[in-house]
């Protein structure tokens, strides 16, 4: 078991315009409204990277500051983990297209955005950042391999770590085969002991065998929860809103889950 401090939080998604903003409509206290993820070009990259930057390193970029605000922490001191199921799902449509044509041209810009640490790199950029980062791919386990991910390296290393999840749907034809309900992300500031700035400790744990997820009482939530990777996030974010003390069940794989015990600081 790993025992993690939960120093700032950022989430940007369908109706959820932030931590502080959306805090209530998270702990269920507030009714859910969706609406679409409204996306901007971020200030932090210089003009040339910005113009190049897809919805997922814009939702990686966004929920990452908002979470080291809240945290209070420098951003360009502090290891990184990316996770997403689908990575730039714009990019790897368009490039599938112009395989399919006759010329089979696919510019450069198109290319160096369709790895999988694009967004890693132009955090690094945007915060002139040399600290380790890890970038992960995990299909619809993509959340919970992150947590464990940073948890160990917290754990190992002692050292304070963000976890930023983001996914975007695919268009068409790729859209039919595999469904990702929404532009969503989410970033958690954690921290290896209770700092001053830390408001909640997350007790992570790998259990073997299947276990029924958490889920999110209000449908439309729940519906963002089900049909988004990275918003399986969001029954812990519902448990760290509220401020109470609880356990969150998030599925992994091979039939294994983690257990989340969530209790404030």
């Amino acid at each position: 078991m790993m025992r993690l401090f939960v120093e700032g939080v950022g989430v940007l998604g369908p109706g959820l315009h932030g931590w502080h903003t959306d805090r209530a409509v998270l702990a269920q206290s507030k009714p859910y409204i969706s609406a679409p993820t409204v996306l901007t070009p971020s200030d932090m990259l210089p003009p040339a990277e910005r113009r190049r930057t897809g919805v997922p390193v814009k939702l990686a970029l966004a929920v990452g500051r908002e979470a080291f605000v809240n945290a209070g922490r420098d951003a360009s001191a502090t290891a990184t983990v990316f996770t997403s199921s689908g990575g730039d799902a714009d990019t790897v449509h368009e490039i599938c297209e112009a395989l399919a044509s006759p010329q089979r041209e696919v510019s450069p810009t198109r290319f160096h955005n369709s790895v999988h640490n694009a967004a890693a790199g132009y955090w690094s950029i945007a915060n002139r950042s040399q600290e380790p980062s890890t970038s992960l791919s995990c299909y619809d386990a993509s959340f919970a391999a992150g947590m464990l991910e940073s948890g160990v390296q917290i754990t190992v290393e002692g050292k304070p770590v963000a976890l930023i999840a983001y996914d975007q749907p695919y268009p068409e034809p790729l859209g039919a085969v595999r469904r990702i309900g929404a532009n969503f992300g989410v970033a958690l500031v954690l921290a290896p002991q209770r700092t001053r700035g830390a408001f909640a400790s997350v007790e992570v744990q790998l259990v073997a065998g299947e276990a029924t997820p958490s889920s999110m009482a209000d449908p439309g939530l729940e519906a963002l929860r089900a049909g988004t990777p990275a918003a399986r996030s969001l029954p812990l974010l519902s448990a760290l809103a509220r401020g109470d003390t609880g356990v969150v069940v998030v599925e992994y794989i091979g039939g294994n889950h983690l257990r989340l015990v969530v209790a404030p600081c």
